[in-house]
């Protein structure tokens, strides 16, 4: 598709691209209601209308000739309000609770890093493709997701002089993102229903905006949800100094990382030193707005993929990725919830591990919420997950991609 290089792209301004998403869920939503084997293996409303948006615009690529530009600064926004909701949900007692998961997931997702990482060599080297390309269609582009495959592709290029590792990273990520979210929903099902698993009694206590506690809340109207609106927002102001704090001495996370550690510090402070003060932990408007970004957010994502991109590299790609599903299922099946209790907590894990191995930890969210939807809470999942998928990984991840690439250089 060189042509596309010579036409302007088709460039799609950030409200019409938020409007699209919100008809995106609601076309999602529909399919749901229309087709029950959606809900039955809980395929998230985002996803399968956020595919067939994707297909639409690959259709329009091919008609046309000219590729199709989203603008996505608003879908990066919903990011930082729906993880500073986990965050501002996050009561200490549960993360006191979350400390001996959160190393057991720690410790599985480091290994299952090293696993993708020979998968995607193994890939790559069957079709005759450097090993080090075989990185980019490892965790690299999985675990990492597009972020970390624009940021080390070029950098294989310049000091390794191996041309097209950025395209096929991207390429991977785009795909992993779709088989993310349609194979989490299924793996916690088949676990779920095999060993007939119940929420546990601990597990009731609301934890995450996804499951809030009616009565402390008894309706959202437009003052609680202004309040509700101030402390994300301050939560967020704090998130963005802790940013640029951590940016100045040369750790650089996402900025949804540290607006997800001030809202659990804020929720475990204010209402402590302010005790009669009307804080959103648990409410209904925190739910609305966490579901309500969280469900936006993921469609533009699926909507805005570039499938034009995949047909370069279509042979290795398929090849690889379906080796990598195979692996990540086994991996979960057989080490992950195994590992995590063999109980429903460790189902709905198991669901999340999918999304995130795989795609994104937007993913790995999306996925617990539809399983935990349909079968009961799981709030511990909402609190152990995120911190592993979306903090010590990013760290992790950069370690064990630079110690790939000089062994393999080596």
């Amino acid at each position: 598709m060189e042509q596309l290089a010579d036409t302007p792209p088709i460039m799609v301004s950030g409200f019409l691209a938020l409007t699209i998403g919100i008809v995106v869920y609601f076309l999602g939503a529909n399919l749901t209601r229309r087709f029950p084997i959606l809900a039955r293996h809980s395929i998230p409303e985002p996803v399968s209308g956020g595919l067939i948006a994707a297909v639409l615009a690959l259709a329009v690529v091919l008609f046309t000739g000219r590729e199709v530009s989203y603008d996505l600064a608003a879908r990066d926004a919903l990011l930082v309000y729906f993880f500073t909701t986990i965050g501002l949900n996050a009561r200490l007692s549960d993360l006191r609770r979350g400390g001996r998961p959160l190393v057991i997931m720690l410790v599985l997702t480091i290994a299952f890093m090293v696993v993708q990482t020979i998968v995607g060599v193994f890939g790559a080297s069957l079709f005759g493709l450097p090993p080090l390309a075989g990185v980019m269609m490892g965790t690299a582009s999985l675990i990492g997701g597009h972020g970390t495959s624009i940021a080390w592709g070029p950098v294989m290029a310049a000091e390794y002089g191996i041309a097209g590792t950025a395209e096929l990273g991207i390429a991977s990520a785009t795909v992993g993102l779709i088989l993310a979210s349609l194979v989490g929903g299924p793996i916690a099902n088949y676990l779920i229903k095999s060993r007939d698993l119940k929420p546990a009694p601990v597990d009731e206590p609301p934890a995450t905006a996804a499951e809030p506690d009616p009565a402390d809340d008894p309706e959202i109207n437009h003052v609680n949800l202004m309040r509700t609106l101030l402390w994300l927002h301050v939560a967020i102001g704090l998130g963005m100094t802790l940013y640029g704090l951590f940016e100045a001495t040369g750790i650089k996370l996402p900025l949804f990382v540290p607006c997800l550690l001030s809202g659990i510090f804020l929720t475990n402070t204010v209402p402590n030193l302010l005790p009669r003060i009307a804080w959103p932990t648990g409410t209904k408007s925190l739910a609305l707005i966490s579901e309500f970004s969280l469900s936006v957010f993921l469609s533009m994502s699926l909507m805005s993929m570039e499938l034009w991109t995949l047909a370069g590299s279509a042979g290795v790609l398929a090849f690889t990725m379906l080796l990598q599903t195979v692996a990540a299922a086994a991996f979960i099946v057989l080490v992950v919830f195994r590992l995590m209790g063999r109980d429903y907590f460790a189902a709905v894990m198991s669901a999340g591990f999918a999304g995130f191995a795989l795609g994104a930890t937007p993913t790995a969210i999306a996925n617990m919420t539809a399983v935990t939807q349909r079968f009961g809470p799981a709030p511990l999942a909402f609190i152990v997950l995120p911190l592993v998928s979306a903090f010590f990984v990013d760290i992790v991840n950069a370690a064990l991609i630079k110690w790939s690439i000089t062994l393999l250089a080596g």
